[in-house]
Order: structure tokens, then C-alpha cells, then sequence
């Protein structure tokens, strides 16, 4: 029998936006849920004129990393992969006024965007943005906050490096911290023996890696939406 909703959108399908029917539900869930937020607007607004790609979290994501840093009484966060600062506000917003979170971008034109977006957002005394390579700057960090000092993680970066990534946010995150993923489901590639690209090989590591961490509890939450097909992995690290 057809299904009457229509066809499920093949893996690949809404690469670059979702169907109609999912941008509207992300409308009106945003028009119920969500105030008008002209921080987050006007930070969107200054990266289309800057002409960083929108990639971003959207705003339902965005409001989900907030609860989730809520939920967990986050105090510390990392986040790797910066982009124009959408993300560290929605992260920041949970914080207590000693928090900190620490964001990590390679891009020296998306930082300088990104300080000016957390500086509007009235934010700048508890997000710090640092340029250069994650891989490179990890270390230090490390030296610095010492292990197991960050409540919440979240990686959004290059995915090639996602597995390596994990494997940084287990060290730097306390016992029962959260470690958040985003773009895991790469609009059902990650399915199509064929496909080899980077991105979804980095994917496929980081599932190996996360199912290979003793201890650690996980699972996927596939997204659709405006942007189209892609899903957040959501992981407990094991208690003390």
C-alpha cells in the first residue's frame, strides 16, 4: 500500500534544505517555542554579510544544546569548531555568570566574527574563543584546566577528525559528562556502501570509537528540518 504521507526522501535527498513540509514544522515549532531572539538574528545577519556559510546549528538545536548544558548543571564547557558564534551563545546562555565555555576555531575570520557576536550577546566575561587548529590547541588546554574539568563538550567541526575529537572530550570531561556530536547522519550516507568521502568516513570512525569506549552510554537523535537530514550523537561518559 503507497504510504499517504509521500515517499521517505532517499539518503541524499535535501542535501542543501529540507522538504517543504519539515521547514514548516521547523517554523511553527519555532513560532510556538521559541521568543523572537534578535541576538541570535543579528549574529546570523552579520555572517550572511560576511559570507560564511550557513552551517550553524539551527535554532531548535541550538535551544536543545542549551537545555541539555541546563539539564546537566554545566559549569565548563568545550566547544570545538566555532564558525560565527551561534552555538557558543546558546551554550553560554546556560551558564551560571562563573562559567566558562571555550571554543576552538581555525578560521581567523570566523573567530574575529564570532568575539563580536559573543560580545553583543553580552557573554564575552564567560566564552573564549581561540584561533588555530583543535588538534593543536587540545593540548594545551589540557595543561591548563587539568583532566576531567569540562561538564559538556561539543564537537562541530571538521569530520574527518570527529573520532579524534571523542577521544579529546573523554579525557577533558569529568565522570558522567556529556559529549554532543552534530552532523552524524550526513543525510543517510553513512549508509551508501559506496560512499568514501572524508566526512563520511570520519562518521563512520567516530560510531567505531564511541562503541569501543568502555563505559560510555550513547545514542543518535536524526534531525530534519530546514536543514534537511542529519542527526546529533548524544553520549554519557562513564561515572567515577
Amino acid at each position: 500500500m503507497a504510504d499517504p504521507e509521500g515517499p521517505a526522501p532517499r539518503p541524499g535527498q535535501g542535501e542543501d534544505q529540507g522538504s517543504p513540509l519539515w521547514a514548516a514544522i521547523d517554523e511553527a515549532l519555532v513560532g510556538w517555542l521559541l521568543p523572537p531572539d534578535p541576538v541570535l538574528a543579528e549574529a546570523e545577519a552579520t555572517a550572511r554579510a560576511a559570507g560564511l556559510p550557513e552551517i550553524q546549528v539551527s535554532a531548535l538545536q541550538g535551544r536543545l544544546l542549551e537545555v541539555l548544558a541546563r539539564a546537566i548543571g554545566a559549569r565548563r564547557v568545550l566547544e570545538i569548531g566555532t564558525l560565527f558564534g551561534y552555538s557558543a551563545i546558546c551554550l553560554a546562555r546556560a551558564l551560571p555568570p562563573e562559567g566558562r565555555l571555550v571554543t576552538l576555531e581555525v578560521e581567523p575570520r570566523h573567530a574575529e566574527l564570532a568575539r563580536a557576536n559573543v560580545a553583543r550577546a553580552g557573554l564575552a566575561d564567560r566564552v573564549e574563543v581561540r584561533l588555530g587548529r583543535a588538534l593543536d590547541l587540545l593540548p594545551a588546554l589540557e595543561r591548563e584546566l587539568g583532566a576531567q574539568s569540562v561538564d559538556l563538550c561539543f564537537i562541530d567541526a571538521d569530520k574527518p577528525s570527529n573520532a579524534e575529537y571523542f577521544g579529546w572530550a573523554r579525557r577533558l570531561a569529568r565522570p558522567g559528562g556529556l559529549v554532543v556530536v552534530d552532523n552524524v547522519v550526513r543525510h543517510g550516507r553513512i549508509l551508501e556502501e559506496g560512499e568514501a568521502t572524508p566526512d563520511v568516513a570520519g562518521t563512520r570512525a567516530l560510531f567505531d570509537a564511541v562503541a569501543r569506549a568502555e563505559g560510555v552510554v550513547a545514542s543518535v537523535l536524526q534531525t530534519v528540518g530546514a536543514k534537511g537530514h542529519d542527526g546529533l550523537l548524544v553520549a554519557v561518559l562513564p561515572p567515577a
